[in-house]
């Protein structure tokens, strides 16, 4: 029997274990020894995950994919946290750490990357090391790090915005702390979008809550021995206590150097992944360079460590690398985001379409060179992202009409796969690398819901970003019937509970803040939009008695004012009704010379809009002006607006706008699970539109007045259902509260009045709400009566800010040359 030869891979890092995973899948291990390097002392994780873990969502033993006894199950000799010293190709000789020395007869780098650190002044001690408060974010212990210090931080800065960059971010608000993020490119993640998709992306990053600068970079960190601030590059300084450097990778590669292997921006390999230098040894992944081109993406990874394997293993020892089609398919912040390809047009031939809708956070884009997909970009909306994918992988037809690449009449056009038709090796979840075949053999094997299914095949528990495509794979797959994802009924993804039992633990557990509830009900864990959707909820349940713990807020909630897509705010004060006052128009006037706001605007809600205020000038703002918040920034009754009604007009059959200010005031800035816009109308004309929102009421003859609920005129158009009628305001104002409480305590985070009547019914609506069936109606009025009694202006925290930073630019313009 022929003895075997041994395999020795330096990384154990995703390309590493990929190709070892890959080579025993091909009944390598009867062929080889194999033996593996890691510098990490664990097993192998999923890196791509790394800001999960950052950002609370993910503990760190989820993301391993290779515990350290999968090594010992399959025979493969693991020397966890050893760094390889050197190679002697002569004797064919790895030198580890330690002593260690392996004998190859075949040698794979999958060595990966290292940080790029840029060359900034004062972000190391004398002794060379990072100052405290210094990081890098690429490992596991990197993050773990990261998190430990963020608990004593307030204020970070993060140097790039890429999508490491941006993950880095997102993880570092969830933690609580103010995030600014400083990119030298013009805009986040210049290397996939083009400026279009940039600025969107920007203003999406600012409202979420992140500070974005832009064309700039970090020339120096100051602070003695600990991190105290950055100079920027246009003179300002940002104070911060904690500096996150994720600025981009460099193949790492000195090993393979010292071993004199030809090494340009990679270790340079041909098409079967040797070394040009010498063809016992291999590189994949990230330290290698094919054709001139490297890539840091994950799926040229795993398709390069397979073909190495099927060499190896002899299931295909022709099996040549010819380059990859890159694509980046994953959620930025919450945000759908695929990039394929070229973002621009090579020449004026090349077909190019584009759509934009920044007030929704859409871009999209397409290139079309020949008659064939070269590259895209969909932000905000994936819709249709499977057959472009297919289409750009596989060179698929176009449909003649190139605007259905981008709508949702794509699916009907023939020649664009749907993700059921493409082909079983087609990569569905970029994350962890799940095929379209992996998920059918799960379906097939007895899993049929979306949950067992993810469970089971790990798609879709990276980014999330592939779930609709694993479903409807599911759907068109499953021959039993579908057993519904309990998680669909969770009022928030940490806690596996529905919104009644959430409320009863809450009540149970005296749990009165965001991070009691996550201790006691999801282990303290949570992302952060389950700290954005309890602190909501908890608002609601406990009024005033409610902890409330700023960083669950939406950085609206915490500074009282709508942020807009320049990372300025706009301040709409409270008038009832839509009546305005001389008095009140000409301080308002006074207001919007003295802070020279760049805008005044006419609100579709019957209010004045100033736009483009600081948010250093906010409490100033508010003091000037004397009014009150019109809560035109959260997730909480709204407007009233109103017509002229029967004391001005001759069609008016009720007082609309005495009834509408009784609404208001009744009612204003009460916290719901979705913004809550209302209105009156003096007669059937319905000129304030009343049956197109989520609560509207009408006057008829005999003045009677009818309520409808669930109306909607925005992206959704519906007319509201008829809830009841009643004989005077006192009736409106009841059934109206009632209402708006039976909503509060039973609605879905983020649902709006029009889907929460559809799925809970008129019919049912009216038993409970006016036959009280359920002997409920005397609490709901008690309840709403007291959350009414309990409110408080927020705007009065301007003059007495919750926390020193409310306010707070703290940009510090500097001259040049003035010692720092």
């Amino acid at each position: 029997m022929k003895p075997k030869e041994r395999v020795v891979v330096i990384g154990n890092g995703m390309g590493g274990a990929r190709f070892v995973e890959e080579l025993l899948a091909c009944n390598g291990d009867a062929r080889y020894d194999i033996v593996m390097f890691g510098d990490e002392p664990y097993g192998n994780y999923n890196r791509i995950l790394l800001s999960n873990v950052l950002a609370g969502t993910h503990e760190p033993k989820d993301i391993f994919m290779n515990p350290l006894r999968w090594y010992a199950e399959n025979n493969i000799r693991l020397h966890a946290g050893v760094r390889v010293e050197s190679i002697a190709r002569e004797s064919k000789t790895v030198s580890g750490a330690g002593g260690i020395e392996e004998a190859y007869d075949h040698l794979v780098f999958a060595t990966g990357s290292r940080p790029f650190i840029p060359p900034t002044q004062g972000i190391a001690s004398d002794t060379g090391v990072f100052k405290e408060g210094v990081f890098v974010f690429r490992t596991l212990d990197d993050s773990l790090e990261i998190m430990k210090f963020a608990k004593t931080a307030k204020r970070a800065v993060v140097i790039g915005g890429g999508l490491l960059g941006l993950e880095a971010a997102r993880g570092l608000l969830n933690l609580g702390l103010e995030v600014h993020v400083v990119e030298l490119a013009p805009h986040p993640m210049a290397v996939q979008l083009d400026a279009g998709a940039g600025a969107i992306l920007t203003r999406t990053l600012e409202e979420i809550g992140i500070h974005v600068h832009a064309g700039i970079s970090v020339s120096m960190a100051l602070g003695d021995g600990h991190v105290e601030g950055v100079v920027l590059s246009d003179g300002n300084v940002e104070p911060c206590d904690m500096l996150v450097i994720s600025a981009g990778i460099r193949s790492n590669t000195q090993l393979a150097a010292r071993a004199d292997l030809a090494v340009e921006r990679g270790i340079v390999v041909g098409d079967d992944l040797a070394s040009v230098t010498d063809p016992a040894i291999y590189a994949i992944g990230e330290c290698a360079q094919h054709r001139g081109k490297t890539y840091g993406l994950v799926a040229p990874t795993w398709e390069q460590a397979a073909i190495l394997a099927a060499r190896l293993g002899g299931s295909n020892p022709t099996a040549t690398y010819e380059g990859s089609s890159t694509s980046t398919k994953l959620k930025v912040m919450g945000v759908d985001l695929l990039a394929i390809g070229e973002k621009e047009a090579a020449s004026e031939s090349d077909e190019v379409l584009t759509f934009s809708n920044p007030t929704a956070g859409v871009y999209k884009k397409v290139v079309v060179r020949d008659g064939k997909l070269v590259g895209a970009i969909l932000l905000g909306d994936s819709l249709g992202s499977p057959r472009l994918l297919e289409a750009f992988h596989r060179a698929g037809e176009l449909p003649e009409e190139r605007a259905d690449l981008l709508f949702p009449a794509a699916a009907e056009t023939p020649g664009i796969a749907k993700v059921e038709d493409v082909p079983d090796s087609f990569q569905i979840c970029n994350c962890n690398g799940v095929s379209k075949g992996a998920i059918l053999e799960a379906v097939k094997s007895g899993h049929n819901s979306l949950g067992a299914v993810c469970d089971t095949t790990k798609a879709g528990t990276g980014c999330g970003s592939c779930k609709t495509q694993v479903q409807a794979l599911l759907e068109a797959a499953s021959d039993a019937p579908l057993t519904e994802d309990p998680s669909v009924h969770y009022y928030v993804p940490a806690i596996a509970l529905g919104k009644p039992d959430l409320i009863q633990a809450i009540r149970k557990g005296n749990l009165r803040s965001v991070s009691a509830v996550l201790d006691a009900l999801a282990g303290g864990g949570g992302d952060a939009k389950s700290k954005i959707g309890l602190a909501s909820l908890l608002k609601i349940v406990w009024g005033t008695g409610y902890d409330d713990e700023r960083d669950a807020r939406f950085i609206n909630d915490r500074v009282h004012a709508n942020i807009q897509n320049d990372g300025m705010f706009s301040v709409v004060p409270r008038i009832l009704g839509g009546v305005v006052t001389p008095s009140q128009l000409r301080t308002i006037a006074d207001v919007a010379e003295k802070y020279a706001v760049p805008m005044v605007k006419i609100t579709g809600g019957q209010r004045i809009d100033l736009l483009g205020v600081s948010k250093a000038q906010l409490p100033d703002v508010w003091r000037d002006l004397g009014m009150r918040s019109g809560h035109a920034y959260t997730k909480a009754v709204r407007t009233v607006k109103t017509c002229v009604g029967e004391e001005f007009c001759r069609f008016g059959l009720g007082n609309s706008t005495k009834l509408g200010i009784e609404i208001e005031r009744k009612f204003q800035g009460m916290e719901t699970p979705h913004k809550v816009k209302m209105a009156a109308s003096a007669c059937p004309r319905n000129c304030a539109e009343s049956t197109t929102k989520d609560l509207g009421v009408v006057a008829i003859e005999g003045g009677r007045w009818e309520i409808y609920v669930g109306g909607a005129a925005g992206s959704s158009v519906r007319k509201g259902d008829l809830l009841c009628v009643v004989d005077n305001h006192e009736d409106v104002l009841k059934y109206t509260g009632r209402f708006l409480q039976y909503y509060r305590e039973n609605a879905k985070y983020l649902e709006r009045t029009y889907g929460f009547v559809e799925r809970i019914g008129i019919e049912a609506l009216r038993r409970i709400l006016i036959n009280d069936d359920e002997a409920i109606a005397e609490r709901l009025d008690r309840d709403i009566d007291a959350a009414a009694a309990a409110y408080t202006d927020p705007w009065a925290e301007g003059a007495d800010p919750v926390h020193p930073l409310q306010f707070s630019e703290e940009l510090v313009s500097i001259e040049a040359g003035v010692a720092l």
